[in-house]
């Protein structure tokens, strides 16, 4: 079953207008699929196989002579001098959009690469796994702690029959014995699995990489290391905070967050909808859903808008948008009925702020209905539901 994706259109918009679009995120998130649905008239190799990886590498030129554009390259990391010699190519035939779309596990790299070679020339999509909306589309039945347990991972709501625990024990094992090995210095791929689970647990907190170092018993330069390589392998992603030269006092270390529930749920240890609602880590997990609302809403706008979180010694927002000049302030609660001191925690941070400068506050909770929580103010702090979240993130 195909579940419609809300970045299909940009995707389609970027390669009627650019040479090379690249389409990259963590393994599993559909970017194949998305690539070869989007363009079914193009040819299709995959770098997997180590014979056109190494004739890619070694030998671009025959390789894009018997691959010849327009084409579906997919995972392109495995042959990165590929993309030195493409640039002959695309210039070759500038005017014609959409002739190389290009896919890729490893963001940061490919975006190095692209920026060395093909500045000016390519588009780079970041693909993550499905909002609630997609879901929804598909499982319009499918409970939230379900929701959250099986994560965003297309394969899981496409055949509900996989078993949850089994596609993600069998994800942690490949990533680790696939990609890790031909990363960075990993001298100990059951030290690493540790790591993850702690990263796992620690998802919506305050970065701490010598906690995370102590935990596995490492240096505190392995753990920079390691968790770099989570982030480029889209496994993890930090949250700056959101400070400006007036507010000194404001917290300026980042937070770290899953990118899927379903994977931070399983690192963690939770089983099942009853563990997760009893568990003390659904707060976390809810955050680290409505996180990824949020920034894969706000990655669909062109140019993106960033996401952000406040923080001084008292107070907290979780999220922050600013754009123009303007605020929208954001709590996640793992709640359906959100308090005025809620709220209040909210207004706060606004008189924090510039004075008009904040357009929208919302508890990001699991309210059926969207409302606003205590009347008047300027503006309202609203509960905002699941299904409205990442409208929160574009009103």
């Amino acid at each position: 079953m195909w579940i419609r994706r809300a970045i299909e259109r940009r995707i389609a918009s970027l390669a009627a207008t650019r040479p090379v679009v690249v389409i990259t995120g963590a393994r599993q998130t559909g970017k194949t699929a998305l690539a070869r649905r989007l363009f079914p008239g193009h040819a299709y190799v995959s770098l997997d196989l180590p014979s056109a990886a190494a004739q890619a590498e070694h030998d671009p030129s025959t390789f894009l002579s018997t691959h010849a554009a327009p084409v579906v390259i997919d995972e392109v990391q495995y042959a990165p001098g590929l993309l030195r010699h493409m640039k002959r190519a695309v210039d070759e035939r500038r005017g014609e959009p959409g002739r190389f779309i290009l896919t890729g596990s490893e963001p940061f790299t490919l975006m190095q690469g692209v920026s060395e070679s093909l500045a000016g020339r390519a588009a780079i999509v970041d693909v993550e796994g499905l909002s609630i909306t997609e879901i929804r589309a598909a499982r319009p039945g499918l409970a939230i702690p379900d929701l959250l347990l099986r994560g965003g991972f297309p394969e899981l709501h496409a055949d509900p029959s996989i078993d949850v625990g089994e596609f993600m024990q069998s994800y942690v094992a490949t990533y680790l014995e696939r990609d890790l090995r031909s990363q960075l210095r990993v001298g100990s791929l059951r030290d690493f699995e540790r790591y993850i689970r702690s990263v796992a647990l620690r998802s919506s907190e305050l970065l701490n990489k010598a906690e995370l170092a102590r935990d596995v018993s490492i240096s505190g330069s392995t753990s920079g290391e390691w968790l770099a390589l989570l982030e480029r392998g889209g496994i993890v992603s930090l949250l700056e905070p959101w400070f400006s030269n007036r507010g000194k006092s404001l917290v300026k270390t980042p937070k770290v967050y899953m990118r899927d529930t379903g994977l931070a749920a399983f690192l963690m240890g939770i089983r099942s909808a009853d563990e997760l609602v009893a568990s003390p880590l659904v707060g976390a997990i809810w955050e680290t859903f409505v996180c990824g609302e949020l920034r894969r809403a706000l990655a669909l706008e062109s140019p993106a808008r960033h996401l952000h979180f406040w923080r001084d010694r008292t107070k907290e927002a979780d999220f922050l948008i600013h754009a123009g000049g303007m605020f929208s302030l954001g709590d996640a609660k793992w709640t359906e009925e959100p308090t005025a001191s809620d709220a209040a925690r909210l207004s706060r941070i606004r008189d924090e702020l510039p004075p008009g400068r904040v357009r929208r506050m919302a508890i990001l909770c699991r309210a059926p209905h969207r409302h606003p929580i205590v009347a008047g103010g300027s503006p309202p702090v609203e509960a905002i539901g699941p299904d409205a979240a990442a409208g929160f993130a574009t009103l």
